[in-house]
């Protein structure tokens, strides 16, 4: 007892309870400044604030739910930026992403794994890079197995497929096209008038050395004129073709076969193919509505379920149908709308005055019997008749209320879709309805009260975007009970409908819904009450004002648009009514020509055939015809140990499909960083093979490849190269461009003259 008693111990309590209260407080405080961090965008250092708080207080659930969720959302943005740039191909930023993940959780099988790909990766592009060194000294065995190396690791590797087809469709081709091609480039002069035609085909056989095999419906007796000078063998061939109405079919290396151009004959002798479109966008009914109109194709098969067209024609036709798919598959537009919408309400109250009893009401007392006969009323005095008079009030009030209700939404909707908000709710409405035997049966249905906002936006190429907009605003101003006893709400309702044309990112406001009522109620002693100043002692004014105004903002921001084609691909010749080859000059060469003719397509970055045979080309390079210009872009001065880029850009009107470049660079001042591809050749969303190769003694060496039938145009980054400056230049460092050869479609050169090279100061 005397312990107890003792001081010490009380001190030693309420030291302990200062401590705990102390803690509480520090816990509290390290979580609030954690939420400050979180809502800053700062989510490490809040991670570490709410750590700070758990530990503090290990108990508490609510910072360990905080701990837990701060980790997670850190963890998941980690991943998926680690994702984003494994597909990129940035594997240093995809390591450094997925170790971030394995600090913050350590284990996590998704950032293990992402690890392993990169790794691999890594491992698939130094293989691939290896057989792509392989096939450039000509060793196709070599080149094989590379690939073949990655597919064993990646079965679904899309370069090493692609790499793959290349080489055999390659393979199969080189040994009769290319002396064809040879074969078909040689000039010749030739003049004849009203000739038997199987003469002229005998004197441009001896010129070329090819054999001319001819159907026998071809008449003998059949004569034609010919007038070509410095022409070659190629447009003598086509142009006599086109004439007389013949048609041919490349057989070998060394024949081809003249046959009528008849309908019938194209059956026997024209090859077929079969072509399989994958379709992301388009439907495929609709394409192959687009393909039976243009290219009068019959064997299109539609798979819905897969989304799926299969196409049997010509080699020209699916060539075309390649072109008229791309138009169709493209992705469809989306725009986001930001949408701001305030209601502002302000009343205003003031009741002041003296409300005076307005009325007397008198009634006769009831007698001592408790009821009231007519000789009470007869008998009437102030003894016997009572009054009864209203209440005085006194009303001094005064109400001022400002209302603000906003909404901000933010919604994605695909061009030409609709899309709806709502923010309220659904008031039911009852209904009760009775039958002829008493039985009554209620309904429910539900009224949506609040904000509506429906929009449908049309997004145009230039990037402006229409939007059809109604808005509507209600609200429950009264609830109403019917005789049968139902509840029914009376909805006030402001709407309105406009269509707007806005640019990308351009903010309109619509205003002016205003709701304004002023109300006056007065209850005054007559006479009195209408002396100025003094009359509000003899009555009572009421002054009651509502307004409300409604103000919607909103903001589209385009998130994905149609890119518009290339000239070459808006517009391509389709042959003739009766077929679809041409012989327009700068179609095709002859190699082209010959493998339409026997139904090897070029594999992918090679020469890509088009529409018709190859015609007489003019003097000089097909590329002088049109402007084609690279320049760089860069730094003028850079100090040791900066990393800055350099860019190569290009301007071409010519459709370009592949461009091998070498670049030269000063190693004694800088080395290469990273070499990346542009945006160049990727124009519609495209396929491309890029590759690259980094000489240390001072040279880069890259091809970038474009898949399908159409090239590039316009302009656009080429590649980005990124450098360190690692030592000061005694004189200005440069980075220059080597050589370049640009290739059009069909193979043609492109003409591109070399631009000045970037001269960059070094400086310590």
């Amino acid at each position: 007892m005397k312990w107890i008693g003792n001081g010490r111990p009380r001190r030693y309590l309420l030291g302990l309870l200062i401590g705990l209260v102390l803690a509480g407080c520090a816990s509290e405080r390290a979580y609030r400044e954690g939420q400050d961090l979180a809502r800053e965008g700062r989510t490490e250092d809040a991670l570490v604030r709410f750590e700070e708080a758990s530990r503090r207080d290990a108990d508490s659930a609510k910072f360990r739910i905080a701990v837990l969720q701060t980790r997670e959302g850190l963890v998941s943005a980690a991943l998926a930026a680690g994702r984003k740039a494994l597909d990129e191909e940035r594997y240093d930023d995809a390591r450094a992403a997925y170790q971030r993940a394995m600090t913050w959780q350590p284990g996590n099988s998704r950032a293990q794994e992402g690890l392993n790909a990169i790794a691999a990766a890594q491992r698939h592009t130094k293989w691939m890079s290896a057989a792509q060194q392989a096939l450039d000294r000509k060793e196709d065995k070599e080149a094989e197995s590379w690939a073949r190396m990655v597919l064993t690791e990646d079965p679904q590797h899309r370069k090493a497929r692609t790499f793959l087809q290349s080489l055999e469709d390659s393979s199969q081709k080189k040994a009769g096209v290319a002396l064809l091609a040879e074969a078909y480039r040689k000039p010749i002069t030739i003049e004849f008038k009203d000739t038997p035609l199987k003469s002229v085909f005998e004197v441009i056989s001896r010129t070329s050395g090819l054999n001319f095999l001819f159907d026998k419906d071809v008449r003998a007796d059949q004569k034609t004129s010919i007038f070509l000078k410095n022409s070659t063998i190629e447009a003598a061939v086509n142009l006599t073709l086109l004439t007389n109405q013949l048609e041919q079919r490349v057989l070998d290396a060394n024949s081809v076969l003249i046959y009528p151009n008849t309908q019938a004959k194209q059956k026997d002798y024209q090859s077929l193919t079969v072509k399989a479109f994958y379709l992301g966008n388009a439907e495929a009914k609709v394409v192959a509505s687009t393909l039976k109109t243009i290219l009068k194709s019959r064997d299109v098969v539609v798979d819905e379920k897969l989304n799926l067209l299969i196409l049997r024609d010509t080699p020209e036709a699916i060539r075309m149908a390649s072109r008229l798919v791309a138009m169709h598959d493209v992705g469809e537009s989306e725009v986001m709308l930001e949408v701001e919408i305030l209601e502002v309400k302000r009343t205003r109250l003031l009741d002041l005055g003296i409300r005076w009893p307005d009325q007397i009401a008198l009634s006769p007392l009831a007698a001592s019997t408790g009821a009231v006969t007519v000789a009470d009323l007869r008998g009437l005095n102030s003894e016997t008749l009572g009054a009864t008079i209203g209440p005085t009030t006194i009303n001094a009030r005064k109400v001022d209320t400002d209302t603000n209700i906003l909404a901000n939404p933010r919604i994605r909707v695909r061009n030409r879709e609709k899309a709806k908000i709502l923010i309220g709710e659904r008031v039911p409405n009852i209904t009760s309805t009775s039958t002829a035997t008493g039985f009554v049966a209620e309904s429910v249905n539900y009224v949506d009260v609040g904000l509506k906002l429906d929009v449908e936006p049309t997004i145009s190429i230039e990037g402006d975007v229409a939007i059809k907009i109604a808005l509507e605003v209600s609200s429950v101003t009264s609830q109403i009970q019917t005789k049968s006893g139902s509840l029914a709400y009376q909805i006030g309702t402001r709407t309105a409908q406009t269509m707007l044309r806005l640019k990308d990112g351009e903010n309109q406001v619509l205003a002016g819904l205003i709701n304004s009522e002023d109300r006056q109620t007065g209850n005054k002693v007559p006479g009195l009450g209408e002396i100025p100043l003094l009359g509000r002692l003899f009555g009572q004014q009421r002054d009651d004002t509502a307004k409300t105004e409604i103000v919607l903002s909103i903001t589209p921001r385009i998130l994905r648009n149609l890119t518009r084609p290339g000239s070459a691909n808006l517009e391509f010749e389709s042959g003739t009514e009766t077929s679809l080859s041409g012989f327009s000059w700068g179609s095709p060469d002859a190699a082209t020509k010959a493998a339409a003719a026997t139904g090897n397509a070029p594999a992918d970055g090679g020469a890509k055939p088009t529409n018709g045979a190859a015609a007489p080309q003019s003097n000089g390079d097909a590329g002088s015809q049109t402007p084609t210009a690279l320049t760089w872009q860069g730094p003028e001065r850079v100090k040791v140990g900066d990393v800055f880029a350099v860019q190569l850009t290009m301007q071409s009107s010519q459709p370009v499909m592949s461009l091998p470049l070498a670049v030269g660079f000063d190693a004694r001042s800088m080395q290469v960083v990273s070499v990346t591809e542009g945006d160049f050749l990727k124009q519609g969303g495209v396929q491309t093979n890029f590759s690259s190769r980094v000489d240390p003694s001072g040279q880069i060496v890259l091809t970038v490849t474009r898949s399908g039938d159409s090239g590039a145009t316009g302009s656009g980054v080429v590649a980005t190269v990124n450098l360190r400056a690692t030592a000061a230049a005694g004189a200005d460092a440069r980075v220059q461009l080597l050589t370049a050869a640009p290739v059009a479609q069909g193979g043609k050169a492109v003409s591109a003259p070399l631009p000045s090279p970037l001269v960059i100061g070094v400086v310590p």
